[in-house]
């Protein structure tokens, strides 16, 4: 769980000590954001390596995000219960090792059961990395600060990913963006040796199994049935089943988590406007951003024909947007609090939304690169007031689940995001990309404008009396 106190005694560390702790756990966040978006501008490539349709390339993703989404929670509470920095350490080890796994699979099932432990890993690392952080700056002031850096970090390494890969596919084929994992993570070993301090929960939680095995089935058959559905049939018998066990699963876990002590999920906090509004907002900004990455992947590889590298290379805009807006954002709520910060997130969504409703075969390099700098823009400004109103105002034994939650929330939409924007293509031919894909644009813009009611919400209530 994310460890997030806002009321805690000042750190023994030194500020040196406090920063170095934030780039060495940047460093292990950097691969989590990077391997969430470094395969999607590679899958045409696995696709033609491992025979493998648009739709089965979903789930090298999706195997990934959605193991990621649903152990999250869970490995927050081990970290709690048995150490960060040494959670953390199995965490990069399993990660690492997975990778290795990707990069030789001889088939894509065992490409995609890779991918799901490498999700396994990542779940060790994103949400404990936070509390680590977040431990060693208990002024509020400072958290504000380096949460920023932290979601710049990770916005570049979301919006880099495709970059990187475009590059590292053109120069060694598409296994290499698995290969590159290892020695950032033999180095991520050494430093939190050296540099990260063990630290634990006063009182950790109980761990909650049948929540967290509901919880499970309902995110992987929801995905599932997204990703699934066109192929099947929305009204198949096969759907129908998949709709009641979800249905039925998601009733057993909010009668499950409502009964126990000590949940996986605290469901109470969704009472609180600013924290519901929050965690769909962590959604909303992840379907945007995973939508845009997909569709530009196969847009620009099928419908205009270019290669793998040139097409990242349309993604630096929006790493530049997010590296550079997120400290921003970062520092506004320190100052001024979320609203604002997430005012801009949603307008400049939004607009880099419109600008693509009407791609076509035609539409100019520049329009297209104006659109991504506008998502990079508005996904930099988003990530850091989303994490400040989730977790403002709660006591410290609530705010760590709270963190969580919104973690999950981002891979649900990361998830969610790659699994409509498969839909919308799979099938198209190469004309046919840019009016399938309208679709994918309108729900991006949308996204941006649903920010905009997150950042309403955000308000504290006196100031929205007034």
């Amino acid at each position: 769980m994310v460890a997030t106190s806002l009321t805690t005694p000042p750190s023994p560390l030194s500020a040196r000590r406090r920063w170095t702790v934030l780039t060495v756990c940047a460093l292990s966040m950097f691969l989590v954001g990077v391997d969430t978006t470094i395969v999607n501008v590679g899958l045409p490539e696995v696709g033609r390596g491992l025979d493998v349709g648009t739709r089965g390339l979903e789930w090298v993703v999706n195997a990934y995000t959605v193991v990621l989404a649903s152990l999250l929670i869970v490995s927050g509470a081990l970290a709690d219960r048995f150490g960060r920095r040494r959670v953390f350490q199995c965490g990069l080890l399993v990660f690492g090792l997975a990778s290795l796994a990707c990069a030789v699979a001889p088939s894509f099932g065992m490409l995609v059961a890779a991918r799901a432990v490498q999700g396994v890993g990542a779940s060790m690392l994103s949400p404990v990395a936070l509390a680590i952080v977040v431990n060693a700056m208990p002024d509020p002031r400072e958290r504000a600060r380096a949460i920023g850096v932290w979601a710049s970090v990770f916005g570049l390494s979301m919006a880099a990913g495709p970059v990187t890969g475009g590059a590292l596919i053109a120069a060694f084929g598409w296994r290499s963006v698995f290969w590159i994992n290892a020695p950032v993570v033999a180095a991520a070993l050494v430093l939190v040796a050296v540099f990260v301090p063990e630290s634990r929960a006063k009182l950790p939680r109980r761990l909650d199994l049948p929540g967290q095995v509901l919880l499970t089935v309902v995110l992987c058959l929801s995905v599932g049935i997204l990703v699934e559905g066109p192929r099947i049939g929305w009204a198949s018998p096969t759907a129908l089943a998949a709709y009641a066990v979800i249905t039925a699963a998601t009733a057993g876990f909010i009668l499950v988590e409502s009964r126990r002590s000590e949940p996986l999920m605290d469901l109470a906090l969704f009472h609180r406007p600013p924290f519901a509004t929050a965690v769909l907002g962590a959604v909303a900004v992840f379907v945007a951003l995973n939508v845009s990455l997909l569709l530009n992947t196969f847009y620009l590889q099928h419908t205009r024909g270019w290669t793998p590298l040139a097409a990242g290379a349309v993604t630096l805009p929006m790493a530049l947007g997010a590296t550079l807006c997120a400290p921003w954002a970062g520092a506004l709520v320190g100052r001024s609090g979320p609203r604002r910060p997430l005012i801009l997130a949603g307008g400049f969504t939004a607009a880099g939304g419109l600008c693509l409703i009407n791609l076509s075969q035609d539409t100019s390099v520049p329009q297209i690169l104006l659109a991504h700098l506008l998502i990079g823009v508005g996904f930099g400004f988003a990530n850091a007031p989303l994490t400040n109103t989730a977790v403002s105002g709660l006591p410290p034994s609530r705010a760590g689940v709270a963190g969580a939650i919104t973690s999950t929330a981002r891979q649900v939409g990361a998830a969610v995001g790659i699994a409509v924007a498969g839909g919308l293509v799979a099938g198209a031919g190469p004309a046919g990309i840019t009016a399938a894909a309208r679709p994918g644009w309108l729900l991006v813009t949308a996204c941006g404008l649903f920010l905009l009611v997150v950042a309403r919400a955000s308000q504290p209530a006196a100031s929205r009396t007034r």
